[in-house]
């Protein structure tokens, strides 16, 4: 099994039709693998031979960055549409408290 089936399989093993649409997005994802395996043979850092601590970054660097940053929020995506990501995703204490005094002030409403 392929790493594009293995992806489309994270969406369609609820037996829905969310395959069609993730089809591009599991392509992307496949592609932005393969160029992160890619950049991940160049060298990130520069160094000055004559002075070792003057050290920059490259453009591979750079680029890895931005594709893993791209990477990432695909993949989210993708697992959302499968509906593994966010499901125990729990309220915050802010929006916890929000509805505690929401729901207080309509059950003063409705008495008054």
């Amino acid at each position: 099994m392929g790493r594009r089936e293995e992806l489309l399989k994270i969406v369609t093993k609820n037996g829905t039709d969310e395959e069609v649409k993730a089809t591009q997005l599991v392509d992307e994802l496949v592609f932005v693998e393969e160029r992160l395996r890619e950049l991940k043979k160049l060298p990130f850092i520069k160094v000055n031979p004559k002075d070792p601590s003057q050290q920059k970054t490259t453009p591979a660097a750079k680029q890895y960055k931005e594709l893993l940053q791209q990477y990432n929020n695909s993949l989210k995506l993708l697992l959302k549409m499968g509906g593994d990501f966010g499901e125990t995703e729990e309220e915050s204490p802010l929006r916890q408290w929000l509805n505690s005094r929401k729901e207080r002030e309509e059950d003063v409403d409705v008495e008054s």
